[in-house]
């Protein structure tokens, strides 16, 4: 039984191998937030394109606006007017934040360190050479790289393609990750279920999970406990980048998922992670697609979705694997817990004087989507842990949806 780090290696490592090149598509840069970039993009000309002002003040020769010195104001510049004449001697030119600064012009001295009595302006301080400028081309030189393939598009990266003109740019497509819950006890969310079924919230959470991690859902509903109708099912699920299957991966009767994939040829490079909840998650590859089977309890499915198949959505993506958005804060509340597997607790994460606190709430095993809901995190309890007191520093996996 692997451990939730040497599962997740080994999902990118499989999922890796197998990967090709992205199908790719022209997406306006307003619809692109989230994809990930296909293409280079270079600046159009240098950034800033001009000496550009970051105050609003006054543009003065350095060597003259010393302390107690009056400057005759000759003018002013606000932002988006034409500069050409250079700062004549003895001058200083009032100047508002983003506008170009002018030839002859070394400083920007800030409005709040000057007092004005009609066009001479005192300085209450000498200005430094440089100060409140930002140099043309400081941010980028002409015909530069900023972006390139593989990165995921959040919006300072499309702000700045926006900025250079790349209005439309060469993204992959999204993956499409099929989803299958199983079960006979499952029925469609809009149905009344009898006193012992449920509704398939899985399908609702995946396919949120999906989305969030960069893909499209694909919802192929819900295959009863018979082979047949599984195998068909799985069938229709392997058409699609990868599949994600609910339910029917433990050791009861009817837990059908394995040993269907295996009747059609599936590799399996896990079957339990040594994590709770969600020991009995499966990973394999079957007709060269990734296949996930995850445990059927709500919260086993979402934890188990978030550390190994959100890493396969990134490779399928296009880009690498983004790291564990693991944190530290300090225990709230002491801690007792099972050792011998790796703990993932719903909790709730609140911030005192700057000081990140964590304390776990109170659940009622992997069924219990109420307590999630009131969580903002996991608390994350180390396998060789058993007790963890209060004040001790804890890793946290932030709830990407809600954080």
């Amino acid at each position: 039984m692997l451990s939730y780090e040497q599962a997740r290696n080994k999902v990118i490592e499989e999922v890796g191998k197998k990967r090709g090149a992205p199908a790719t598509t022209d997406v306006s840069v307003r619809e692109a937030l989230g994809l990930v970039l296909a293409q280079e993009v270079r600046t159009d000309r240098e950034y800033p394109p001009f000496n550009r002002s970051t105050r609003d003040g006054y543009a003065v020769r350095s060597s003259e606006a010393v302390a107690g010195a009056q400057l005759r104001c000759a003018g002013e510049i606000k932002a988006g007017d034409t500069v050409k004449e250079a700062l004549a001697a003895g001058t200083c030119l009032q100047i508002m934040t983003g506008a170009a600064v002018p030839a002859g012009a070394d400083a920007v001295v800030m409005i709040e360190q000057t007092t004005r009595e009609g066009d001479l302006v005192r300085f209450e301080r000498a200005a430094q050479r440089g100060q409140n400028i930002v140099p043309r081309g400081s941010e980028a030189a002409g015909a530069q790289t900023i972006l390139t393939p593989g990165m995921r598009l959040g919006y300072a990266e499309l702000a700045l393609a926006a900025q250079v003109g790349a209005v439309h740019l060469q993204c992959a497509q999204r993956p499409r990750i099929a989803i299958l819950s199983t079960g006979d006890e499952v029925v469609l969310i809009d149905k009344t279920p009898g006193e012992f079924q449920i509704r398939n919230s899985n399908s609702v959470s995946l396919a949120a999970q999906v989305r969030i991690a960069g893909g499209e859902p694909v919802v192929l509903g819900n295959a009863a406990d018979r082979i047949e109708d599984l195998g068909e099912k799985i069938e229709r699920g392997l058409k699609e980048d990868a599949l994600v299957l609910s339910g029917g991966v433990s050791m009861g009767k009817y837990d059908l998922v394995e040993s269907v994939l295996k009747a059609m040829g599936a590799e399996f490079f896990f079957d339990a992670v040594a994590i709770r909840p969600g020991k009995p998650a499966v990973f394999g590859m079957c007709q060269g697609k990734p296949v996930f089977g995850l445990p059927g309890n709500p919260v086993s499915t979402m934890v188990t979705f978030e550390l190994f198949v959100a890493p396969a959505v990134d490779l399928l993506s296009g880009a690498e694997a983004r790291a564990l958005p693991l944190v530290e804060a300090r225990l709230a509340e002491a801690l007792k817990e099972k050792p011998g597997l790796t703990h993932f607790l719903p909790a709730r994460m609140t911030w005192h004087g700057g000081v990140p606190q964590v304390m776990a709430l109170k659940w009622q095993g992997s069924g219990d989507i109420a307590a999630l809901a009131k969580a903002n995190c996991f608390l994350v309890v180390p396998a060789d842990r058993e007790k963890i007191e209060i004040g001790e520093n804890v890793s946290v996996y932030l709830r990407k949806d809600v954080v």
